[in-house]
């Protein structure tokens, strides 16, 4: 077994996981054993080139056995591009509000961190914005999906949150969709508590409309 083997973990564009050898190798995970000790493949082990090179970890993601057996070129652009997506996909995990994420900031980021391994933003800008827009919630299709009884909550400044549901509750998605309405409707007003709620996809606006006979709210 060779020495020094820097082991990375990553994972596939689907999400299973990915072991990288050395910055150099891709290994999909095959299956795993009694001994609970997972075994790992090539990535070229499907394709024409049928590498039979592997990789044995215990639970603990230490090496049991590795057989290097590549008979192919190495790929550090592709595992590149691999490692980045995964250190990306992590950030957004950890972001409790998709809608503040700039994709350009947080590559950023990951590139301070890989150097100059790091791929071009152009390769990778899709996939980051797909990765953000699945951390969003289902879109609101019906006046069911809106929670049937009235409950309080705390929000992160310990502050008392209501979510209730009645006929005259509005939803919007976004700030930019509270934001056209209110552009449209002259005498419609909306208040936004997407950065108060206790957590993400509990966005409630508050809506007053104007009554110019009386002066008033």
């Amino acid at each position: 077994m060779e020495d020094n083997i820097e082991i990375e973990i990553s994972e596939t564009n689907r999400g299973n996981e990915q072991i990288i050898i050395n910055k150099k190798h891709k290994f999909n995970f095959s299956f795993q054993r009694k001994d609970k000790s997972k075994i790992y493949r090539c990535t070229e082990y499907k394709t024409l080139n049928k590498c039979k090179s592997l990789i044995i970890l215990n639970d603990k993601k230490e090496i049991l056995k590795y057989e290097s057996l590549h008979n192919h070129f190495e790929k550090e652009n592709d595992v590149s591009i691999s490692v980045a997506k995964h250190k990306i996909k992590e950030k957004i995990r950890k972001n409790s509000i998709p809608m503040d994420i700039k994709p350009k900031h947080i590559f950023n980021a990951v590139s301070q961190e890989m150097g100059l391994i790091c791929p071009e933003y152009s390769t990778i800008r899709s996939q980051i914005i797909r990765n953000i827009n699945k951390q969003f919630p289902p879109n609101i299709k019906s006046f069911d999906d809106i929670p049937i009884e009235s409950k309080y909550y705390k929000t992160k400044r310990n502050e008392n949150f209501m979510i209730f549901k009645n006929t005259d509750l509005i939803i919007f998605q976004s700030p930019f969709q509270a934001y056209l309405f209110s552009n449209y409707h002259k005498n419609i007003f909306a208040d936004g508590t997407f950065y108060a709620a206790p957590k993400f996809s509990y966005q409630l606006f508050i809506t007053r409309t104007y009554v110019g006979e009386f002066n008033m709210f």
